[in-house]
C-alpha cells in the first residue's frame, strides 16, 4: 500500500510505544503511548511494553497501520519517522525482536497487509536508573507527540515521512 491514507478512508491504527521507563530516556518509547492514549482517537489502539515480542503480530494483523515507537541513542534530532517494510526472514532472541520482523510475521502469518512506521525519538541519557525523561529528551517527545497527533488527527502518514533507506532507490 504505497497510496496516502486520507481522513476519509477508515482505518485502524495500532501504536506501540516500548522501551524500559525505569531506564530514564529509553522510557521515550512508554512515555508516547501514554500521551497518543490521552488523545483518545477514533480507531487508534495505543500498546505498551518494555520490548516487541512475537505475539506482537497477532495484534498487528488486525490493524491497517501501525506505528513502532521507541528512543534512539544516536538518531536525529527530535525524532525520526520513517516507513518500514515486512522483514522477509524473522530474526530475533528472547529479548530482541525488529519492527520489521515482527510487521513480517503479521504478513506471513495472518495474511496482513498491515503498513508499518517507526518513530525513534531522540533520547540522552540511558546508563542509570531513574523513572524520569531528560529535559530534551521531554521536548523531542513533546514534538513527537504532536506530529504524530496531526498525522492520526488526518490520517496522512506519508507526507512527512523518510523512505526506508533499504528499499530507496
Amino acid at each position: 500500500m504505497r497510496g496516502v491514507w486520507k481522513r476519509a478512508d477508515v482505518m485502524r491504527v495500532l501504536v506501540i510505544g516500548y522501551g524500559n521507563p525505569g531506564r530514564l530516556d529509553d522510557g521515550l518509547g512508554p512515555a508516547m503511548a501514554d500521551a497518543i492514549a490521552e488523545l483518545r482517537l477514533p480507531d487508534v489502539t495505543v500498546e505498551s511494553d518494555y520490548q516487541l515480542n512475537v505475539e506482537d503480530a497477532a495484534q498487528i494483523a488486525q490493524h491497517d497501520v501501525v506505528i513502532f515507537a521507541d528512543a534512539t541513542v544516536t538518531g536525529s534530532e527530535p525524532f525520526e519517522f520513517r516507513r518500514i517494510e515486512p522483514g522477509s526472514s524473522v530474526s530475533f532472541t528472547s529479548h530482541d525482536v525488529e519492527p520489521e520482523s515482527v510487521l513480517g510475521l503479521a504478513w506471513r502469518l495472518f495474511g496482513a497487509k498491515t503498513v508499518g512506521y517507526v518513530l525513534a525519538i531522540r533520547g540522552y541519557e540511558f546508563n542509570d536508573f531513574g523513572e524520569r525523561l531528560s529535559q530534551s529528551a521531554t521536548a523531542n517527545l513533546k514534538s513527537a507527540v504532536d506530529f504524530v497527533g496531526r498525522m492520526l488527527h488526518e490520517r496522512n502518514f506519508e507526507a512527512d515521512c523518510i523512505p526506508d533507506p533499504r528499499h530507496h532507490t
